[in-house]
């Protein structure tokens, strides 16, 4: 589980490798060599911006890393339209206890996710394609978890991640300030689909500057479905 001690609030003076430590224990190394695969490689073949490198640590790696906080120890996540591995990454590395597949539909994104995961020995799975898609659903559904990063309006979100979780699954998708304008544009549509018990949550509050926020809703059983 997770290496982080949380008590009390985060220190005015914060260090984001002091907390990086923290968060990732005796697998920081792994998170280093991914961050430096990122400013690096993931610049050169345009999975990251340059600008983004100042605060890969901070906006991206410990970002991700701390939904941690809401799965419970041995479960599958799916982490769709991975992209350069966020969440996924992040999270596979802080959690090796879980169970992780990537998808990801371009190929260029894929076939990095491969090689960083390869060269790093990481238990992680990296399926190409789009969430929808049935051979996906096939080789990747039936998870306790889906994430998500950027990657879509709730309601388009939602279309794509239940089907991918089993019944009273969980959708985790990592959100910003419009977190609860999203919830209730695509309230109705959200239920027509079976998301239920929409919460908004915060991950990381005492450890980050910025807490990250994640909307999290269950699959529900169809009998429950309105």
């Amino acid at each position: 589980m997770f290496h982080v001690e949380q008590n009390g609030a985060a220190s005015v003076d914060w260090d984001e490798q002091e907390t990086a430590r923290a968060v990732f224990g005796d697998r920081y190394e792994i998170a280093e060599r991914y961050y430096q695969s990122l400013a690096t490689d993931g610049v050169e073949r345009g999975l990251i911006g340059p600008r983004e490198v100042p605060r890969l640590w901070e906006r991206h790696l410990l970002n991700c890393a701390v939904i941690g906080e809401l799965i419970a120890e041995g479960e599958s996540v799916v982490d769709v339209g991975s992209g350069a591995g966020l969440p996924g990454i992040p999270l596979a590395i802080a959690r090796p206890d879980l169970k992780v597949t990537l998808v990801e539909p371009l190929l260029r994104r894929s076939v990095y996710l491969a090689e960083f995961i390869e060269s790093n020995g990481l238990d992680v799975l990296v399926v190409r394609g789009r969430a929808e898609e049935s051979g996906v659903v096939k080789e990747a559904g039936g998870a306790d978890v889906v994430t998500s990063r950027a990657v879509a309006p709730l309601e388009k979100l939602a279309r794509w991640s239940l089907p991918l979780i089993h019944e009273h699954g969980r959708m985790l998708a990592l959100k910003g300030s419009s977190a609860a304008e999203e919830i209730e544009r695509d309230r109705t549509a959200l239920t027509k689909l079976g998301a239920g018990k929409l919460e908004i949550l915060e991950c990381g509050a005492k450890i980050l500057r910025t807490p990250t926020v994640v909307v999290k809703a269950e699959r529900l059983p169809k009998r429950r479905q309105r």
